[in-house]
């Protein structure tokens, strides 16, 4: 009968049994500082991807639409809203084409503005941000402010396009954008309070 390792240790000595090292693969390994690295290396990634997205939406492309509009402010622009009379004047403004034009640029930068932009703004407040309550509260704003902005340019879209325009439709669409701004305004505001409460948690420097 096949003697335990305690049996052979008692009979032969601690050299009978080997000791039982689990084998780790340091490749595999992550340290602390090396998963930090890889999240600073994404929230740089994100917030330059925001920035651009941002002048590229609001700060090129909406104004040069303008030139299509009779010199008329796109909505999305428009950061206290927009009124009836507005709406009907680019309405009659801009043609087929330029609607077009508005609806794709919508749906492809505006839609990755307000992901980039809401994802990278959470990203930060996790980092920055240890109770789950705190943390939680201030990710509610860019989670609103991306479903806001998609909101507002699905709105807008099918007020432009619409056979008929009607004043609810104007009022819906005119609250969502100024809504997303807002909200883009409280975005920014809980990414200062996250870096703030970072730094308070940061123990002091030893005095020398």
């Amino acid at each position: 009968m096949a003697k335990t390792p305690a049996q052979r240790a008692a009979k032969h000595g601690e050299s009978a049994t080997p000791p039982q090292t689990p084998v780790v693969n340091t490749s595999t390994q992550r340290s602390p500082q090396k998963a930090q690295g890889n999240a600073n290396l994404i929230l740089i990634a994100g917030s330059a991807a925001s920035l651009l997205l941002f002048w590229y939406f609001h700060m090129l492309t909406l104004q040069q639409m303008t030139d299509l509009s009779d010199g008329l402010a796109m909505p999305q622009s428009m950061v206290f809203g927009f009124d009836m009379a507005h709406v009907e004047a680019l309405r009659s403004a801009m043609d087929a084409d330029a609607l077009g034009q508005l609806n794709y640029v919508q749906k492809t930068a505006g839609t990755l503005f307000a992901l980039v932009f809401a994802f990278s703004a959470m990203t930060m407040i996790a980092m920055n941000v240890a109770k789950k309550a705190v943390r939680w509260v201030l990710w509610l704003f860019p989670i609103l402010f991306a479903g806001i902005s998609l909101w507002g340019n699905a709105s807008i879209d099918a007020m432009l396009g619409a056979e008929t325009l009607t004043a609810g439709a104007v009022t819906l669409s005119s609250t969502l954008v100024s809504l997303s701004w807002l909200l883009l305004a409280l975005t920014l505001l809980s990414i200062a309070v996250a870096l703030f409460l970072s730094r308070r948690k940061k123990p002091a420097p030893a005095q020398p």
